[in-house]
């Protein structure tokens, strides 16, 4: 389902993270402790912008970032760029290192990999319930539209409201895959597609194709979903990925060639997002990083797919 994997927060420096604790306790004594928890939450909402293209190394400093954001975020449960910062963290750390272990070890270990996919759905459903705790905060009634069966009800967004919205639907439809056996799950479904669309009725460029990648996804997978618009997502994805994004041909890959049953577009793609070259410093570097290294899992498993 979560077709897409992004740069975004899933690297901190964890050293820097702690001495945010220290100036923070050396703060509190003549500033008010509000102001000092938000100057720490604005700190760590920016420290998922360096480049990093060492999966290891992401991984380890990752779960100190993701533990300590999110007591902050506790503290501060408005403020935005936070809660895109460890809803990305968590969706992202879910997917690339979690389910996707899952995935390879199916074939020897069942048992495991079914107790690691039970991990990453609880990973997502923790990332999306920060994203959509901070979209209420702003838009206090935003769920209950949300949930509204008439479509005069449901809420609109505003465009710096687009990244917390992309996150909790990635997040949601990540989690709703992995929990295909709890019909409570499988009938969020559309919720977490409706809230898709309303990302992209505001943004539809958002991510430079990520929130179009999610959209095929989701028009792939739900019922009664249109494969021929799910290709038009995937390809607008590929267009405006510009040729940087691995995650835009792999999410083509196993969202129209797999289910088609097309060995040779799903190699072809699958080609394409491994041949994605990173320049210096990009901030795609590990995004695309985890892409090549699915796109080379699914390259070498074709074989039992197809």
């Amino acid at each position: 389902m979560l077709a897409e994997f992004t740069q975004s927060r899933l690297f901190a420096r964890p050293l820097h993270a702690a001495a945010l604790i220290l100036v923070a306790v050396q703060l509190a004594a003549c500033s008010p402790r509000q102001m000092v928890v938000h100057s720490v939450a604005d700190e760590l909402a920016a420290q998922g912008q360096s480049s990093e293209d060492d999966l290891d190394l992401a991984r380890e400093a990752s779960a100190f970032y993701l533990k300590l954001s999110e007591s902050v975020l506790r503290q501060q449960p408005g403020h935005a760029a936070l809660a895109t910062a460890v809803a990305a963290g968590f969706t992202q750390y879910a997917y690339a290192f979690v389910a996707f272990e899952a995935d390879r070890l199916d074939a020897t270990d069942a048992k495991a990999a079914q107790h690691l996919r039970e991990r990453a759905a609880r990973l997502y459903r923790r990332g999306r319930d920060h994203a959509l705790a901070a979209l209420e905060a702003a838009r206090p009634g935003f769920g209950q539209q949300l949930a509204s069966n008439t479509p005069a009800d449901w809420p609109t967004l505003a465009r710096d409201q687009v990244a917390l919205a992309y996150w909790a639907a990635a997040a949601w439809g990540g989690a709703i895959s992995l929990s295909k056996d709890d019909p409570d799950a499988v009938a969020d479904l559309p919720l977490a597609v409706r809230l898709a669309r309303l990302a992209w009725n505001t943004d539809p460029a958002f991510g430079d194709g990520n929130l179009a990648g999610l959209m095929g996804a989701f028009e792939a997978s739900r019922p009664g979903g249109s494969q021929k618009q799910a290709l038009a997502y995937f390809d607008e994805a590929v267009r405006l990925g510009g040729g940087r994004s691995a995650g835009a041909f792999v999410g083509k890959a196993e969202g129209i060639a797999q289910p088609a049953g097309d060995k040779a577009a799903f190699l072809d793609l699958l080609q394409q997002a491994v041949a994605v070259k990173d320049a210096q410093g990009s901030p795609l570097a590990l995004s695309n990083e985890v892409m090549r290294r699915r796109a080379r899992w699914l390259m070498e498993s074709a074989d039992d797919l197809f």
